[in-house]
């Protein structure tokens, strides 16, 4: 039996996993294009998800909300001004395989780019092999909806049975247009329909991205590129990748919950800073979630047009 197929089983689910065995890979940051080493370790229960910089005399960050740094390139997080950049893309694989608790440690400011997408941190993880703790875990069920609007972009949060994503984008580029893509992720669809999908950009924003001090670790090899009549480096592994790579980042950011989600979240041209916003809004609010170590609950079915009139007790 796999790792991955044990960790679809209820009882396997019932409870938090770390790895169980240190893993490692070297790479370089996407935006800061600097070298770095990355080696995941165990962690105990109750622990969360920890970045430990090992060139900083072993500083510890956090992977939460209230250690969010104010960038709009990526998802970091930072305390007393130690900074780990980028880090959606493992944090989602570490949602989508179930991992509670881990010690990452890194030698530099920010996360491996590897091939742009999650499965390198997947397969990192499943290589380790995932081991089953004692504690229980606790689920973010939400109980009331959610919105947070910024112009015609969107992003909710509704009670459902489960960890579902929607999502939708609209980009002018004749390759991309309107995607739009949902996933169930408590029965392996992470694994198949998100992990591989890489992270995109074009030729025309490359200056502007460049001349800000971006994307200097670019290249064809980590990034999907288009200029403005094909993908240069094809195929794609999806034909709607575009879509499902932000799909990966929507979950990595969310991740910043310290949780996983029982509900289902609906984005529609939403983005990093959106992503987060929500996390913010929800955890402000006590009364639109619930805190529980049952992932099977019966909640309203999805309906945004619906008024959910139930409140905790």
């Amino acid at each position: 039996m796999s790792v991955f197929s044990t960790f679809s089983q209820r009882s396997y689910l019932a409870f938090e996993q770390t790895i169980r065995s240190p893993v490692e890979c070297s790479g370089i940051g996407l935006h800061s294009g600097a070298p770095v080493r990355l080696r995941i370790l165990s962690a105990p229960a109750g622990a969360g998800i920890v970045f430990r910089r090992v060139d900083l005399d072993g500083f510890q960050v956090e992977a939460t909300i209230r250690n969010l740094a104010k960038v709009s390139y990526a998802t970091s997080v930072m305390k007393k001004g130690v900074l780990i950049s980028t880090t959606e893309h493992l944090l989602s694989a570490f949602i989508g395989l179930g991992v509670d608790n881990a010690l990452v440690e890194l030698d530099n400011l920010e996360l491996p780019i590897l091939d742009g997408s999650a499965r390198p941190f997947m397969d990192m993880v499943l290589k380790a092999g995932l081991r089953k703790q004692r504690r229980k875990r606790v689920y973010l069920r939400i109980r009331r909806e959610v919105e947070v609007r910024d112009g015609d972009k969107f992003i909710a949060l509704y009670p459902a049975p489960g960890y579902f994503v929607s999502y939708s984008i609209n980009f002018p580029h004749p390759l991309i247009g309107k995607q739009s893509f949902e996933v169930e992720l408590s029965d392996g669809g992470y694994r198949r329909e998100i992990a591989p999908a890489r992270t995109f950009g074009s030729l025309e924003q490359e200056k502007a991205l460049r001349d800000q001090g971006l994307i200097r670790g670019v290249s064809l090899e980590n990034c999907i590129v288009l200029d403005r009549h094909r993908v240069i480096n094809g195929p794609l592994r999806y034909p709607d990748e575009f879509v499902r790579h932000k799909v990966l980042d929507l979950i990595g950011d969310l991740a910043l919950l310290g949780r996983r989600i029982i509900g289902r979240v609906v984005a529609d041209r939403a983005g990093h800073a959106m992503h987060t916003a929500l996390v913010s809004r929800l955890l402000r609010d006590r009364t639109l979630w619930e805190a529980t170590t049952d992932e099977v609950t019966s909640v309203p079915a999805y309906s945004p047009a619906a008024e959910i009139t139930d409140r905790p007790m």
